[in-house]
């Protein structure tokens, strides 16, 4: 299976659902469940070995290192609610990555409501 192929982009979507849904639904652990945690993409290798999940946390930069410590800490039962519920060949190690880009993007924004509105 190549990187881009249409399977691995179907399933890099059923990966990203189901973490949402199980981040969302099963961590009890109050530094995940405490702030606003969003799966923004998944990105799984064409072995089905290892998984990059890129996560974005709402919220202060202390709160996301919270966040990520708690996904860490709650990867072994997360990877076997994944192997329950999606079914392949083999369920991928996840590796949680912290992704800035929404919060660079409201900065950004900010920035130029500044500039402009000073014109």
């Amino acid at each position: 299976m190549r990187k881009n192929s249409i399977k691995n982009t179907r399933v890099n979507g059923e990966v990203q659902r189901e973490l949402s849904e199980i981040i969302r639904t099963e961590i009890k652990d109050p530094r995940v469940s405490g702030a606003m945690v969003s799966v923004v993409s998944v990105e799984v290798t064409p072995d089905l070995k290892y998984c990059k999940a890129y996560i974005s946390v709402l919220g202060q930069e202390e709160e996301a290192g919270k966040a990520m410590a708690g996904l860490k800490s709650a990867v072994g039962y997360i990877r076997r609610e994944l192997a329950r519920r999606v079914n392949l060949r083999n369920t991928p190690e996840i590796t949680f990555i912290l992704d800035q880009s929404i919060e660079y993007g409201v900065h950004m924004s900010r920035l130029i409501e500044e500039v402009t509105k000073d014109l």
